[in-house]
């Protein structure tokens, strides 16, 4: 598993480096007694770590067998699994999988299917917390169709918390789909939903922690 700082954190970085670089060297220079430039500095230097840790960008490989699984998108902890109906793209009843991202999880989104993308659509919305079951239709949010290698089609839907303002979604409609590959990233904790068909044999349970791009959530029926 190779790890490098994703493209939507570097310019963030590289700005916040400067900020930080500027104050402290000011710091240095006008506080008295030296103790009080010591500890800002060492505040600095954790807060810095902190926001580089949140833009580690993973690059993983799924060793298991590829044919009808569902990976999670994700980094984070299974908060939802039930049978809804969904409104605005499929139309039907279907298995929602919800996973929570805290701060401290990685947020580069994974596509949860080898397949093809379908549709690609960006809902406005409020910014509730992504943790409440209503952030799935009222939150900001961002939609992709994609019809998996076997026929059967499911819905990724990347959803805006509280503090998560900005959700930036790679994927495009007629391009492959590869669980290796980032399908977007979200800003700042977050929430991924993955409607799966009624039919798909369920992996995880709530409470359980994933790994996007290599936990293994669910195992689609092979469409006759």
């Amino acid at each position: 598993m190779r790890v490098k700082i994703h493209t939507e954190g570097t310019n963030i970085l590289l700005i916040l480096l400067l900020i930080l670089v500027v104050i402290n060297l000011s710091a240095w220079m006008f506080i008295r007694p030296a103790v009080i430039p010591i500890v800002f500095s060492a505040v600095c230097g954790v807060f810095y770590l902190f926001v580089v840790n949140f833009f580690r960008s993973p690059r993983r490989t799924f060793r298991g067998d590829r044919e009808n699984v569902v990976v999670s998108s994700v980094d984070g902890t299974v908060v939802a699994l039930e049978e809804v109906f969904e409104p605005e793209v499929l139309r039907r009843k279907v298995r929602m999988l919800s996973v929570f991202m805290t701060v401290l999880n990685v947020h580069a989104n994974w596509f949860p299917v080898d397949g093809e993308v379908l549709l690609v659509r960006h809902h406005k919305g409020r910014f509730l917390s992504a943790y409440l079951p209503k952030a799935s239709i009222e939150n900001e949010r961002s939609t992709v169709l994609i019809r998996a290698n076997n026929g059967q089609e499911l819905l990724v839907r990347q959803i805006a918390g509280a503090v998560a303002r900005r959700i930036v979604t790679y994927a495009e409609p007629g391009e492959r789909s590869n669980i290796e590959d980032h399908m977007g990233f979200i800003k700042f904790g977050s929430r991924v939903d993955i409607y799966l068909p009624l039919d798909a044999e369920i992996k995880v349970k709530i409470g359980d922690k994933t790994v996007g791009g290599i936990t293994e959530v669910a195992h689609l029926a092979t469409k006759s």
